[in-house]
């Protein structure tokens, strides 16, 4: 899809209620489901959560603006859980490099040796 229809599209279903953006999003899912070529993109483990929860919670009729207000927390949770999870890749491969140095031979240095077993550490 192309940013000028993308575009298009975010203004259109903008200036529509909660309710009928719903409607619109039940339509989307039934053409996808009728007519996808290619599987749609895989959500995250939290994304996946909030879409069950909110699928039950229309079911149950509860009002547009109470879910968009819960899934508003829920959006920042996954932002938030996004971002320690880059935080912690980038670690991890600074880690990584750091311990590899620049030859890629493990450092120069290597991992710290211990005692032997059976031998006492020397004092």
């Amino acid at each position: 899809m192309h940013d000028v229809l993308r575009q298009r599209l975010l203004r259109k279903i903008e200036s529509l209620p909660d309710a009928q953006i719903y409607q619109v999003l039940d339509f989307i899912e039934f053409l996808e489901s009728k007519y996808a070529e290619v599987p749609s993109v895989e959500s995250t483990g939290l994304q996946k959560f909030a879409e069950n929860l909110e699928d039950k919670l229309r079911v149950k009729a509860v009002s547009p603006s109470t879910i968009r207000e819960a899934f508003q927390l829920i959006a920042a949770a996954d932002r938030v859980l996004s971002n320690v999870s880059a935080a912690g890749k980038q670690v991890l491969s600074e880690l990584n490099e750091a311990w590899d140095g620049p030859g890629g031979e493990g450092g120069a240095a290597g991992p710290p040796v211990g005692p032997e077993k059976g031998e006492e550490p020397s004092r």
